[in-house]
């Protein structure tokens, strides 16, 4: 069974800049070895993307906070992830989940069995969106998430969505 790793959303506002936290900063490292440990082959990556309309948007509307404008500094992924990422691919989506991405995948599995482990930012939203996603499109592949490679808007948020992808038969590592 291929082993696939979905890196997501590593970018600089959501570690360092208008949404970072100190827990997505203490994850970097852990999310960079974790790279390390998989084949580059079976590595995708999402990239949040916006625009400079961002505040007119629906999300924008109940999230405030202009993040992740395409080619500004915070769009881009944080510079350990991009250089252990190396030639993975990256997909840039608009919204927390990535339907292009679940596609891709369920693609994969229909040529050769997958497992997917989903590491990266920010659990509570897009991280459980993707996990959901992916089991929707693929019930029965095998999808994990590592909680030590993850972090959250708070620490009680992180926690809910780990419960949350327990309770829709996601293995929390």
């Amino acid at each position: 069974m291929r082993k696939v790793l979905v890196v997501v959303d590593m970018q600089n506002d959501f570690i360092i800049g208008s949404l970072g936290t100190k827990e997505a900063e203490n994850i970097v490292d852990n999310v960079v070895k974790k790279i390390n440990e998989y084949d580059k082959e079976n590595i995708y990556a999402t990239r949040d993307t916006h625009t400079e309309d961002y505040l007119n948007t629906s999300e924008g509307r109940h999230l405030p906070v202009i993040h992740c404008v395409r080619n500004t500094k915070g769009w881009e992924l944080d510079k350990k992830i991009e250089e252990a990422l190396s030639n993975a691919v990256v997909v840039d989506k608009t919204t927390f989940g990535s339907v292009e991405l679940a596609e891709m995948l369920k693609s994969e599995n229909n040529k050769e069995a997958i497992e997917i482990e989903l590491v990266g930012l920010c659990t509570d939203i897009c991280v459980v969106s993707n996990a959901l996603l992916f089991k929707a499109y693929m019930p029965e592949v095998n999808i994990s998430v590592d909680s030590k490679c993850c972090a959250g808007v708070t620490v009680d948020s992180h926690n809910a969505a780990l419960e949350t992808m327990r309770m829709c038969q996601i293995e929390v590592k």
